[in-house]
């Protein structure tokens, strides 16, 4: 099976806001259909600067409306145009985030003061998610590692745990009668997975901020796996000695494993993972072969020498 490699980009290759504003022109078809309704945009998106960064894919990125149109955010609903309908009632600022645990220095951040103190480039990495279907993103972002690396883990630290936000008020499955799953919503990574330089922590796309429908106003994204391990609307990260609980896993253990790397070899158990569908290609799009680490194996796959990736799924 074919590896895409990820690549440097120049600035002139990344879609200009201009550009992909028009490209609404292209959606008549699939808005006519109900497939991607019209989305609210958030009253005050600041604009960021932003640089390709090197571990961008040459991919074309997918178009902005489907990027924030087509979401999984069960907090404000199962369907894939609730967040987008729902989400705006979610309040981003003050946002704290608190970093601690097996940790010598922890600390809360503002996120305001937190995207000032990691002295943001503010670097897009255009980066692949899948999850049976499929985008290609322009985050703005920094690697997670930066952040931990000032927080100075212990050696004892093994695993790094996340947790979003708990506000039933203004996410509205947090307070369904019969939940899907358990709030918050929690998730983990091993340590050396958290300080992959592909680890980042997005707060913006497309060199606006988040929409919170993707997760504003801070989210991680880990692009080797599958896109529920990106958690959105961080409030704590954790560092801990023993592997963490997983929103997923713990609703499903048989279905969702800790790792849940992209693997096309591995069928879920419902239905097969070997093809994916793209988002924003058009009606009549065909699916197409998964790949590996989603196409990111020549950067991620010797984190995991020696395991049995059909057993540590």
């Amino acid at each position: 099976m074919p590896i895409t490699h990820a690549a440097s980009i120049r600035p002139s290759e990344i879609t200009p806001r201009e550009v992909y504003l028009n490209r609404r022109q292209l959606m008549l078809s699939a808005l006519a259909a109900g497939i991607a309704p019209a989305l609210p945009r958030p009253a005050q998106a600041a604009r960021l600067k932003t640089v390709p960064s090197e571990f961008s894919t040459e991919e074309e990125p997918t178009a902005l409306d489907y990027i924030t149109s087509y979401n999984n955010f069960y907090e404000f609903g199962v369907g894939k145009e609730d967040p987008a309908r729902n989400a705006g009632r979610l309040t981003t600022r003050p946002w704290t985030v608190e970093v601690g645990g097996l940790v010598s220095r922890p600390v809360t951040f503002d996120v305001d003061e937190l995207m000032t103190s990691m002295t943001l480039e503010d670097r897009i990495y255009r980066m692949r998610c899948v999850e049976g279907w499929s985008m290609v993103i322009p985050w703005v972002g920094f690697p997670l590692s930066k952040l931990l690396n000032r927080v100075e883990p212990l050696g004892s630290a093994k695993f790094v745990a996340f947790e979003t936000l708990l506000r039933p008020e203004e996410m509205p499955q947090q307070d369904a009668f019969f939940p899907v799953l358990e709030w918050p919503y929690v998730e983990g990574l091993r340590l050396d997975e958290a300080m992959h330089p592909l680890t980042i922590l997005a707060v913006g796309l497309y060199g606006e901020t988040l929409p919170n429908q993707n997760g504003a106003p801070i989210r991680l994204v880990v692009p080797w796996k599958y896109g529920f391990k990106s958690i959105k609307s961080v409030v704590k990260i954790t560092l801990t000695e023993e592997q963490p609980p997983t929103s997923w896993n713990l609703q499903n253990p048989r279905e969702y494993g800790f790792y849940s790397n992209v693997n096309p070899e591995v069928d879920h158990p419902r239905w097969s993972q070997a093809t994916e569908l793209p988002i924003g290609q058009g009606l009549f799009a065909s699916r197409k072969p998964t790949l590996m680490f989603n196409g990111y194996a020549d950067q991620v796959a010797h984190l995991y020498s020696g395991m049995d990736l059909r057993k540590y799924y």
